[in-house]
């Protein structure tokens, strides 16, 4: 499932990255060029806006409706009918949304704290930002995070 979030929700956008889900961040207001990259890319719509709910007839869109991210998460995926999948999280860069890759560990060294080159044996890096992520104590925290959210 692929999502396209206006400007108002670049949290619950960081949220589904970290889930897995392909979720572009849209913080412009050219409301038809973003109907056009939905529909040309057959990704829903998330957005708080009502009166661009109202515009978006020929798109698929949700309006969410909390303030709080937390709520913000559960309502789409109840919404949806999605159910998170535990192999598909933490793949994607939560700045660039791209797919990560599998690396060495050995191309991090430098790139990462003395401790952690230390401690973790795996690493992934975005293709786009060379952002460096590995399975640290906040994987389980956002793991813990989704057991209270969902029921996962």
């Amino acid at each position: 499932m692929r999502f396209i979030l206006t400007a108002e929700l670049g949290r619950l956008a960081k949220w589904l990255r970290i889930l897995g889900f392909d979720a572009l961040y849209y913080a412009q207001a050219d409301f038809p060029a973003l109907l056009i990259q939905a529909l040309r890319d057959e990704r829903i719509i998330l957005t708080r806006n009502q009166r661009l709910i109202d515009k978006l007839r020929a798109a698929r869109a949700v309006q969410i409706r909390s303030e709080k991210i937390s709520e913000q998460l559960k309502e789409v995926l109840q919404r949806l009918g999605i159910k998170p999948q535990p192999d598909k999280m933490f793949s994607r860069c939560i700045i660039c949304n791209r797919q990560l890759c599998s690396v060495k560990k050995q191309q991090v060294k430098g790139k990462v704290p003395e401790f952690v080159f230390k401690t973790q044996d795996e690493f992934f890096s975005c293709p786009c930002c060379q952002r460096v992520y590995w399975p640290g104590t906040h994987w389980g925290n956002v793991k813990n995070t989704l057991k209270e959210i969902c029921s996962l």
